[in-house]
């Protein structure tokens, strides 16, 4: 079996494992809910916040990009090692006849289309809300810079939870882990150190309650290329020690 053949087949199995998932419904409320409430706070402070597109995205990126897509990163990670957690289904998945950094890709693959539509969601409600609330001057170009870094960020986040959800057995645990994870990102960014913290990373890349951040690029992206290499190779080296065990 080709490289090409046993990558493909790890993606399809992941994707008929989720395709019925209600992990999807959460995806899709709770950006509704945090650009319910961003709306909201904005149109009722509009007096104050007089930037407009910044404006608005200053309330509608603090709640989700430090509370809630961190717990959503963890919840999708979680849910796709769930079924290996289950029973004796760690020795059928250690011995398929497909390898283990395909098995592996195949989960991480589905983490980064989940990262890339759940962004595409957060800037298609923004969009929506800023033209329901009025605001009829250009969308921000700023915002294609804010989707890039922030989700280059997010899939640093979907490394270290892919590698949080492999190890601890437990469902909830590691949700918990990036609920924490990310609260302490927001301390951790107000003492200027977010670029250093995987956490943070996302939150630092959308401009989460900053739109004129001057975000360091080379920083951001070193940083996010790192913890990205650290954690896969954490992962399929835990695996390979596994395969061992159940062989």
């Amino acid at each position: 079996m080709n490289r090409h053949t046993s990558f493909g087949k790890a993606v399809r199995a992941e994707q008929l494992k989720l395709k019925r998932s209600p992990v999807w419904l959460a995806f899709i409320a709770l950006p509704i809910i945090s650009a319910f409430f961003g709306t909201f706070n904005y149109l009722n402070n509009i007096e104050i916040l007089k930037s407009e597109w910044f404006s608005l995205w200053t309330q509608h990126s603090l709640f989700l990009c430090y509370f809630f897509m961190p717990a959503l990163i963890g919840t999708y990670c979680s849910y796709l090692w769930r079924l290996e957690h289950t029973r004796h289904n760690w020795n059928s998945f250690l011995t398929a006849p497909i390898p283990l950094w395909a098995l592996y890709f195949g989960k991480l693959t589905q983490a980064l289309l989940m990262t890339i539509l759940g962004n595409l969601w957060i800037f298609f409600l923004y969009y929506v809300c800023g033209r329901l609330s009025g605001l009829d001057s250009p969308f921000p170009k700023n915002a294609a810079s804010w989707f890039l870094f922030g989700t280059i960020g997010a899939v640093a986040v979907c490394c270290v939870q892919l590698f949080f959800s492999l190890i601890i057995r437990s469902f909830a645990i590691p949700i918990g882990i990036a609920m924490a994870g990310g609260i302490l990102g927001l301390l951790i960014t107000n003492k200027g150190l977010g670029l250093r913290y995987p956490y943070s990373l996302y939150s630092m890349g959308m401009r989460a309650n900053n739109p004129n951040l001057e975000l360091d690029i080379s920083a951001h992206l070193s940083n996010s290329a790192a913890y990205i290499i650290i954690f896969v190779a954490l992962s399929v080296f835990y695996l390979r020690r596994h395969e061992i065990s159940a062989g």
